[in-house]
């Protein structure tokens, strides 16, 4: 029997299927190397934005307590109150150590995260650990707040800003950070296997149309049979 035509609108819509997948195909893989690239550009960087927002909020701490510490000594005579907190420093009633303590905390959480990038909170939990002992201790024994107003707000916003360095760095810095190599990992990953499954190029013989019948076809050979009986 003959074999009907293929139909050309069919192989063209083939033809146009199979290659919109590959038109997909090398899209989705330009946009994995796209962002492959975009996160080993970020993990090039020196620092993570997320540290250096850290860093940066460190060095604040530093300097908040210092500007404080440099107006209580400015309500006074600065040459006599720097003369009687730190050439004659008396715990019960200086500031001076305060302003130490947080100079000591900006040091070791800058060189720590900022010089090392470690990824551990023993650090800041160091900090924040000695930071409130020395703080209690002094506020229950010292007669800071015969001071006047400095006497509360020195401690309390060195006690508040330590507490703050240590929420910021293990619930914002420490995830981020692992989440954004994790996301690394496997878009590296997946672009690696995208790469290895990528189809060759196409080919015109990959496509093609089924032989056609002999012109002689079972249905031609029994009705010239019949014909040629009814001659006889």
């Amino acid at each position: 029997m003959n074999q009907p035509p293929v139909d050309e609108y069919a192989q063209n819509r083939i033809l146009e299927s199979h290659g919109s997948l590959l038109d997909v195909h090398s899209i989705n893989s330009a946009e994995l190397v796209a962002r492959l690239e975009s996160y080993e550009s970020s993990g090039k960087k020196s620092i993570s934005d997320v540290r250096r927002t850290f860093c940066l909020f460190v060095t604040f701490d530093f300097l908040f307590v210092a500007l404080l510490w440099i107006i209580e000594l400015n309500a006074k005579n600065i040459l006599e109150a720097l003369q009687k907190e730190v050439l004659q420093y008396d715990y019960y009633y200086s500031f001076f150590d305060i302003f130490l303590l947080s100079f000591l905390r900006f040091n070791v959480l800058i060189i720590a995260y900022a010089i090392c990038k470690i990824r551990h909170w023993w650090a800041v939990a160091v900090t924040t650990a000695i930071t409130c002992a020395f703080l209690i201790v002094k506020v229950i024994l010292s007669k800071i707040f015969s001071q006047g107003a400095f006497g509360y707000v020195l401690p309390i916003m060195s006690f508040i800003l330590a507490w703050i360095e240590a929420w910021f760095l293990d619930f914002k810095v420490l995830p981020q950070e692992a989440e954004e190599e994790n996301r690394r990992l496997v878009i590296q990953s997946v672009s690696e296997r995208a790469a290895l499954l990528t189809p060759g190029p196409r080919s015109d013989g990959q496509f093609y149309s089924p032989p056609e019948s002999p012109a002689d076809s079972d249905e031609d050979v029994e009705e010239k049979q019949d014909s040629e009986k009814s001659l006889i």
